[in-house]
């Protein structure tokens, strides 16, 4: 099969042919449809994102495709299922994992980062990581589910807990920020404001239901007098950055509640402890999601409550990965989501 490989830090992708997978007796092999690039996958590359499995490997956790090979021991799945792949398996060796609580593994692998993923043409993965994908969800579609929507559904529905009539703001409108409006709105929040230097990004979220939308320089007091002068009941910083985790923070309402999920090397500073005290402020790391958000955000696509039609931005093949990742890393075009067809 062809897979691309990442090899090293400042190394070109490569394209090259590798055995076809065979299953463990609890695995399946996934003939690829469609797997996504991520900016967590740039962040692998340029080494600001620690990793436990040293290259080379294969990229690739947002995938979709067809059961083309099942082991022993699977059940409940036949040649040819449509499924999406939930990104990560638990480590099975922490304290968590030895109590048979997986859910709550202390350290989680991730598919594509701690060991080979999908940008390939064939990926094998746990059958418990599997998703049946309905027939009216295409396979582009199906990939994204599995990081780029699923990890905002998990922080808006699941972290924040966004009730109707709260007010919210997203900094960061890349992939994720994008779906975190859409599901903010389907959440029933009274207000959205959407964060992001450029203007397309900014008019994307306005199309998907941001009341206020605004370039980072001023967007503090756009979302204060938007909201007359309290600030907003949540807010999400998709980017990573300390110093927009700081605007995030800094556009709540007192006893208002900050969802860092964009993530990087870099050190959480945010001033003086005593306004936290003051403004009884919350701030909670948000990762990944659960399995049954997967299963959740497909039932909403099939039935049309979920519009992602928008989100596939560009299909390429396997041996156009690099330029893919340029596009993402320079923001050229302004994608949401750049998937890889094999």
């Amino acid at each position: 099969m062809r897979a691309v490989r990442f090899t090293g830090i400042g190394k070109p992708l490569e394209v090259v042919e590798l055995p076809d997978p065979t299953p463990d007796p609890d695995e399946v092999v996934v003939k690829v449809a469609a797997c996504g690039i991520c900016a967590s996958d740039l962040h692998m590359m340029d080494g600001s994102l620690p990793v436990r499995t040293p290259p080379p490997i294969t990229p690739g956790h947002e995938a979709s495709g067809v059961i083309s090979s099942i082991g022993s021991d699977v059940t409940g799945w036949e040649l040819g299922d449509r499924v999406t792949i939930a990104a990560g398996k638990p480590c099975r060796e922490c304290i968590a994992c030895r109590d048979g609580r997986f859910d709550g593994c202390l350290a989680p692998l991730t598919l594509g980062v701690d060991y080979d993923g999908a940008w390939a043409d064939y990926v094998v993965t746990p059958a418990e990581t599997c998703v049946r994908l309905p027939d009216q969800v295409s396979f582009e579609v199906g990939a994204i589910l599995a990081d780029c929507v699923a990890t905002p559904f998990n922080a808006v529905i699941d972290v924040a807990q966004i009730k109707a009539g709260e007010r919210v703001a997203v900094f960061g409108i890349g992939g994720l920020g994008t779906h975190a409006v859409q599901i903010a709105r389907m959440a029933g929040a009274g207000f959205i404001a959407a964060i992001d230097p450029l203007a397309s990004a900014r008019e994307r979220a306005r199309s998907l239901g941001a009341d206020l939308t605004s370039e980072p320089d001023g967007a503090v007091a756009a979302i204060r007098a938007a909201t007359g002068g309290e600030g907003v009941d949540a807010s999400f910083d998709f980017v990573g950055r300390n110093a927009v985790l700081k605007q995030a923070i800094a556009s709540l309402a007192p006893n208002g509640r900050c969802i860092q999920v964009g993530v990087s090397g870099e050190r959480i500073e945010l001033g003086p402890s005593i306004l936290f005290a003051v403004r009884k402020t919350t701030l909670i790391g948000s990762y990944g999601y659960r399995k049954e958000h997967l299963e959740t955000l497909a039932r909403l696509v099939a039935s049309g409550r979920l519009d992602l039609s928008g989100s596939i931005s560009a299909k390429l093949p396997l041996e156009a990965a690099a330029d893919g990742v340029e596009a993402l890393e320079t923001k050229r075009g302004d994608p949401v989501r750049i998937v890889l067809v094999p």
